[in-house]
């Protein structure tokens, strides 16, 4: 499995943007020149997000985008489903995706229901301030 390039752009865009809680707002340009992403993508993401009650646009002098609550409280699985849709490896348990050959016949089907839930149960468990704090830099070991 692996997420679109739109997804792993909002998780980036999210992360930018959670950069500047507490402090000025950030406009989409911002955001664009800071993730060095092209600036009708940070847009249409923006969009997206905001839509989904992840980001907040707020107008006026002092106006530009905020996230809509804290950091901690936005899940990798918000983000992923605010661009996706739901989080699901496949189709056939969606309703009115019945278009499979096998649906009749398959063994898999009632089960993908619980694989569904334990991936978006585990993006659920990655808040967006893992993203926003720097990574540990790797240990430096001697060569032999």
């Amino acid at each position: 499995m692996r997420l679109s390039s739109m997804a792993d752009y909002a998780v980036v865009t999210m992360s930018a943007a959670a950069r500047h809680c507490g402090g000025a707002r950030v406009s989409a340009a911002q955001l664009a020149e800071e993730t060095r992403l092209p600036v009708p993508t940070v847009q249409k993401l923006v969009s997206m997000l905001s839509s989904a009650g992840l980001l907040r646009s707020v107008r006026g002098a002092h106006g530009g985008l905020q996230l809509a609550r804290p950091a901690a409280a936005i899940s990798l699985a918000d983000i992923v489903e605010a661009v996706e849709g739901p989080i699901a490896l496949t189709a056939c348990v969606e309703t009115g995706k019945q278009d499979c050959a096998l649906e009749a016949c398959c063994s898999a089907r009632p089960h993908w229901g619980a694989v569904n839930a334990a991936m978006r149960g585990a993006l659920a468990e990655v808040p967006l301030t893992r993203f926003v704090t720097p990574a540990p830099a790797p240990a430096f070991e001697e060569p032999a």
